[in-house]
């Protein structure tokens, strides 16, 4: 199997990895994601000028025709970068479910808005209770008239603050955990009854609580089967966890090297302390853990397109791996840049913090390795 990236991808890499290293430095990025927004609106512009919002989707819906390893190689130079800007929520998630199961309508409403950098999406599938059952839901969708009305309460909703139109996911019918009875609906972020509480989540990007108090939306709010969603909000995740993987091999990429680089200056002894050998075997420990997360991420990127079953299963695999990989060097990282690994001024802390978050996003290491073994 050829694993050379075509020299389209090679542009787009080089392209994105070009905007970290010059435009989205360490102090930049603590700068934006302390600000109001926690991003720049600036930044997302340029994402639109360069096309990579449109990377991912077909040029029939107004894209460039990209796929999966265009997106891998957008999230992982943006894991280099600890990127703010609501590229996941809103072009992964939100926008990867309207491109694939959105009416014509639906996709010529959005895609080209999001392509052009107009619009902003989230995805709210999670909430208080639920863990990581995407089938737990107690929010109601009440079919009323020609449309339904919405209730209920979604938690940790990542870039609903600034979109201008949010997913969510519904019971219309069945009982809670039910697999049948689950349907998905775009509603306007500012529509009535709809309310945030935003936050700031410990990485430093921007999430919230939203609640539904009778939002009513129209039957062509509905997004795929009404009662049968489940399995698109299941291939959701999964390409949403696929693309969180790709950006924390570039997080992770960015640490082995950080440290690497420490271990040449620090001077103990009268020596640089990579002279010493214990050290340089934790580096190689390090070395290997990135290899490995990064060859689990390209696995299930050129998976992450079959069958369900298949689909899953990768996909379980690779966050395995990450979960552990990203602990590991992150951790090695912190201990082997000393006291000031914890420190806030320097980059490696808020690098294990995303790493962390990782971990826990769309499932965590032991819900994915049982998942993987009753597969």
């Amino acid at each position: 199997m050829d694993f050379n990236f075509t020299s389209e991808q090679q542009l787009l890499q080089e392209s994105v990895e070009r905007f970290i290293q010059d435009e989205y430095d360490f102090d930049t990025r603590r700068k934006l994601a302390g600000s109001d927004d926690g991003f720049s609106r600036d930044n997302w512009a340029k994402f639109a000028e360069l096309g990579w919002l449109g990377v991912s989707f077909s040029e029939d819906d107004g894209g460039f025709g990209g796929g999966p390893v265009d997106t891998m190689i957008v999230m992982e130079a943006f894991g280099k970068g600890l990127v703010t800007e609501p590229y996941l929520p809103t072009v992964v998630l939100a926008g990867g479910l309207v491109s694939r199961h959105g009416s014509d309508a639906q996709k010529a409403d959005i895609i080209p808005r999001i392509v052009e950098g107009e619009l902003m999406m989230a995805f709210a599938f999670a909430e208080p209770h639920g863990r990581f059952n995407l089938a737990d839901l107690h929010t109601t969708a009440t079919a009323d008239g020609g449309g339904y009305v919405i209730s209920g309460h979604k938690a940790v909703v990542y870039g609903a603050a600034c979109a201008g139109k949010i997913i969510v996911s519904a019971r219309t019918g069945g009982d809670v955990r039910d697999s049948d009875g689950v349907s998905l609906f775009i509603v306007d972020g500012d529509a009535d009854g709809l309310s945030r509480r935003d936050y700031r989540t410990v990485d430093g990007l921007r999430a919230s609580e939203v609640t539904l108090d009778n939002v009513r939306v129209g039957a062509d709010a509905v997004l795929g089967p009404v009662g049968g969603a489940l399995p698109l909000i299941e291939e959701a995740i999964d390409y949403g966890t696929v693309a969180v993987c790709a950006e924390a091999v570039g997080a992770m990429k960015v640490l082995h090297d950080a440290t690497h680089e420490y271990l040449k200056t620090r001077q103990q002894f009268g020596q640089p302390i990579g002279k010493f050998q214990v050290l340089q075997h934790r580096m190689v420990d390090m070395f290997i853990n990135y290899e490995e997360a990064k060859s689990m991420a390209l696995m299930a990127t050129l998976r992450v397109d079959d069958e369900p079953a298949v689909r899953a299963q990768a996909v379980s695999a690779a966050k395995v791996q990450i979960g552990k990989s990203g602990r590991f060097v992150g951790q090695e990282s912190v201990q082997l840049h000393g006291g000031m690994g914890m420190t806030d001024e320097l980059n490696v802390g808020s690098y294990f913090k995303r790493l962390t978050m990782i971990e826990v996003l769309f499932g965590n290491t032991d819900y994915h390795l049982n998942k993987y073994a009753a597969a």
